[in-house]
């Protein structure tokens, strides 16, 4: 459970953070949740994969970063395990348009329902909507959230990004082929996910750890969460060559130099 007495910084009360809800009822605020307490040990060395260097500073402040210039975005709480000090000597001072709390659990569904539980505890309501995000998946970009957003504001579920599989895919035992299932009916789920606070809390309480993400929960209570199309460079940073191509890729859009499938060749 959170600690007891968590607040957040009141969010600026202005229009474009707020949306309305599917009943036409009071407007329902967009906050942002990452969940930030896993090991990383996938990646190598002792550092949690979140906390490396990449583009000159910790790979999570790229993912925060471009959470918070989503304008419709309120707010963005970080969930930290209970005794990681290092990201808070990043925070903002103020706690806009971001901040931290140190109520991670030991699994992913048990760090995203601490953090929701604290997001009500600073002002959130069970009827706004919260965007959950990996922490290490930090080359999402403002336009494919908007693009969720857009997408979901107006369902009654809420959805996820994913991106449809191209590669063939094969079922296994044992090192053996077992058969090739169709790909045309497979998805690679992504974050940022999107659901209504007191739903997804629901939901991730009947699932309990058995939840791999937010939208499995919600599958779990018989709902069909929509799937919107992301981005192939939408990738979670898991192993050390993540680590490259993701610094590849943030060094590439800083220098504003465009891919080579950009060029029109004669």
């Amino acid at each position: 459970m959170p600690p007891s007495g968590t607040q957040l910084s009141a969010p600026p009360k202005r229009t474009a953070n707020e949306s309305p809800d599917n009943g036409g009822g009071p407007t329902a605020r967009i906050w942002a949740l990452i969940p930030c307490a896993g090991a990383g040990s996938r990646a190598g060395s002792g550092r949690p994969k979140q906390y490396r260097m990449i583009a000159g500073q910790p790979l999570v402040l790229h993912t925060i970063a471009a959470m918070v210039a989503v304008s419709r975005v309120c707010h963005t709480l970080v969930v930290l395990s209970r005794d990681d000090l290092f990201l808070k000597a990043f925070a903002p001072a103020d706690g806009q348009p971001w901040s931290c709390v140190s109520c991670g659990g030991v699994s992913r569904a048990e760090s995203v329902g601490n953090g929701l539980q604290a997001l009500q505890g600073g002002g959130a309501a069970r009827a706004d909507w919260v965007l959950v995000h990996d922490a290490a998946r930090c080359l999402v970009t403002v336009e494919t959230i908007d693009r969720l957003i857009d997408a979901c504001l107006g369902d009654a579920v809420g959805g996820l990004l994913a991106h449809p599989v191209s590669d063939t895919l094969k079922l296994a035992r044992d090192g053996r082929v077992l058969q090739s299932p169709d790909r045309a009916l497979h998805w690679l789920a992504q974050t940022p996910q999107m659901f209504r606070i007191g739903p997804l809390q629901d939901a991730l309480l009947r699932a309990g750890s058995s939840a791999t993400d937010e939208a499995s929960a919600m599958e779990a209570i018989g709902l069909a969460p929509l799937l919107v199309v992301g981005s192939a460079d939408n990738f979670k940073v898991t192993y050390a060559q993540d680590l490259l191509l993701a610094q590849a890729l943030l060094l590439q859009r800083a220098w504003h130099q465009p891919l080579e499938s950009d060029y029109d060749y004669p």
